[in-house]
């Protein structure tokens, strides 16, 4: 499409419409059902997570007291890294499409800033929430339902937090999902880099949900200090904690691949939008089943299947 203005003609690349986005919208629901039904946090959050970092930090992370704000921003780190693949951080996984659709302009160039780019912009929108949330959350201390030990419904109010905002976070998600699929207006249709950012401000908000145990040590660290720069601090470094594996996956599949995968996306806008939009249709279905739909099951509040290796 070509546009005249002052400056002459503007050509404006065409909106890419991949072929069989029903097929796409409903693979993305299935996937992330099944994914809902079929994840084990008892895996996830206490075999890898606890015991990487008891690795890291060389004790037991959960017995074991924060000894001073050092300690405290080693252990939001360390944290934060342990908790990568954890049924809140887990979403990350959609944020591959848009970055490489953020990465394709510098494609031909050096697999480096390939890389750089796209994982700058996330951290961006990151760091933006998860230092604005720990600040604040210091501020407001137990008065936070994520610190709360009360049970409404036979429910931690903690959990209906939870539940609140991951299932706000997955409806994003699925709408960012179809926006890539043209299927709703999409407000980054020629704004891949702010798709990325917007990304990464919703796994900044991951921490303000995250019922993580080890998270939840950190946030009770943080208020006790009473410092909101601490805080502020603590849970920046527990979001950059929680996408080094993520961007070191993404620089392997560049690396490997010799760019070619990034390449392979930008010879093909609608195979870029296929991707993106598969990618986060199925974990945004996977956060609103998981959180919206299991978690409440599991206290007696509808009914989920459970697999024989998630019984409560």
């Amino acid at each position: 499409m070509t546009l005249t203005g002052r400056g002459g003609a503007v050509q404006v690349p065409a909106r890419a419409h991949p072929t069989g986005r029903g097929k796409i919208v409903l693979g993305g629901v299935v996937a992330g059902i099944l994914l809902a039904v079929l994840w084990s946090y008892e895996f996830v959050d206490h075999v890898i997570g606890d015991n990487l970092a008891n690795a890291l930090l060389g004790h037991d992370a959960k017995a074991t007291a924060i000894g001073g704000a050092v300690a405290g921003m080693v252990f939001a780190f360390v944290s934060g890294l342990a908790g990568t693949f954890t049924a809140c951080n887990i979403a990350m996984a959609a944020a591959v499409g848009p970055m490489s659709q953020a990465g394709q302009e510098g494609a031909t160039r050096t697999g480096l800033r390939v890389l750089l780019r796209p994982v700058g912009w996330l951290t961006v929108g990151m760091v933006a929430v998860s230092a604005t949330y720990g600040f604040v959350g210091v501020l407001l201390g137990d008065r936070l339902p994520q610190l709360s030990t009360e049970v409404v419904a036979g429910m931690p109010v903690r959990l209906i937090q939870s539940m609140v905002v991951f299932g706000v976070i997955g409806l994003a998600f699925v709408y960012l999902g179809l926006a890539s699929l043209d299927i709703v207006p999409d407000p980054f249709a020629h704004r891949p880099a702010a798709r990325v950012v917007v990304l990464g401000a919703l796994v900044g908000g991951f921490l303000i949900g995250r019922p993580y145990p080890l998270f939840n040590k950190l946030f009770h660290w943080a208020v006790e200090t009473g410092n909101p720069l601490y805080g502020a601090g603590a849970f920046v470094l527990q979001s950059l904690g929680n996408i080094v594996i993520v961007a070191a996956l993404f620089a392997l599949l560049i690396v490997l691949t010799k760019g070619r995968f990034v390449s392979w996306l930008a010879g093909s806008p609608a195979r870029t939008a296929a991707v993106t939009g598969a990618l986060l249709i199925a974990l945004g279905v996977f956060m609103v089943v998981y959180w919206d739909v299991r978690l409440p099951a599991m206290f007696g509040h509808g009914w989920f299947p459970t697999m024989w290796y998630n019984a409560r």
